[in-house]
């Protein structure tokens, strides 16, 4: 980070896309070669269609730890947060998830519960990032899209992060070095910038700056998504090419004729050469009368 004073919305740490740059180039080597390299490409399109269907479904899901990780790390750029990503699995008890039913989120969001008090269900965040100075938590879901979410499955989504929520200020304070909370919000940060609620708790990305309090950091994330699908892009087009280019060796190679030549033993030649010709082929059905 750096810092610089602007004259629009902005925050005192500043992200520095081209001192940024080694660390992000570095994440998307590391998550394409991992699941999307041109070489997995060319071995799926070699396989055939449930291959090429398997690896172009990783696309969304190496996207979405992208930006988790991408997120992850341009917060931990501003020394004022503390940043919690690992196994985060948060408890969502039965009393819990009343509270949050029965009261109004801007009244159960300075309350706490026990995080000892679990119960079978749970919540795990993609991130929670603290605020040292204002002693503010956010609960973070990284969405991708949701596009194909529907209402009720987003009103239930954040109705689960509420009632995890509760047990946040007890779990910092106890297992993450006595870290002090005194209200947790809770923001799903949908990728695609649709279907946002800002009040309501779904963030667009381009309000990532608001989050991490970090002026640019929306765009370094929407720079990063680019350098992605742009890599995955590069990568599909070069096993494209190369498989096509395999494909024409393996047809024009010696062996390989278009019309190979059947050779038969002399007796046998002669004498399908004095037989009536015969007519060989599929089965057809009779024709209809008058048809």
């Amino acid at each position: 980070m750096t810092i610089r004073n602007e004259g629009t919305t902005s925050y005192a740490h500043v992200v520095d896309l081209d001192a940024m740059r080694p660390q992000i180039d570095a994440l998307v080597a590391e998550i394409v070669s991992s699941a999307l390299s041109a070489e997995m490409f060319r071995q799926a399109l070699a396989a055939g269609m449930n291959e090429i269907a398997s690896v172009l479904r990783a696309v969304p899901t190496a996207e979405g730890r992208l930006l988790e990780r991408g997120i992850g790390l341009v917060a931990r750029g501003n020394p004022d947060l503390v940043v919690l990503t690992d196994n985060l699995r948060l408890p969502v008890t039965k009393a819990a998830s009343e509270l949050v039913a029965m009261n109004d989120p801007s009244l159960v969001r300075s309350l706490s519960l026990d995080a000892d008090n679990g119960g079978r269900k749970s919540y795990t965040p993609d991130l929670l990032i603290l605020n040292r100075p204002t002693k503010v938590a956010h609960l973070v879901d990284v969405k991708r899209s949701l596009g194909s979410y529907e209402v009720s499955r987003i009103a239930e989504l954040k109705q689960r992060m509420l009632a995890a929520a509760l047990v946040v200020p007890d779990l910092l304070f106890r297992e993450h070095r006595r870290l002090h909370v005194e209200e947790v919000r809770v923001v799903i940060l949908n990728a695609e910038n649709q279907r946002t609620d800002v009040e309501g708790g779904v963030w667009p990305l381009s309000h990532l700056d608001h989050l991490v309090e970090a002026t640019g950091a929306g765009r370094l994330i929407e720079h990063l998504r680019g350098l992605f699908r742009d890599q995955v892009e590069a990568n599909w087009l070069a096993a494209l090419a190369a498989h096509t280019a395999s494909v024409a060796n393996l047809r024009h190679a010696p062996g390989n004729a278009a019309d190979p030549i059947v050779m038969l033993p002399e007796a046998m030649a002669d004498e399908i050469a004095s037989r009536v010709p015969v007519s060989i082929g599929f089965a057809r059905p009779p024709r209809i009368a008058g048809a």
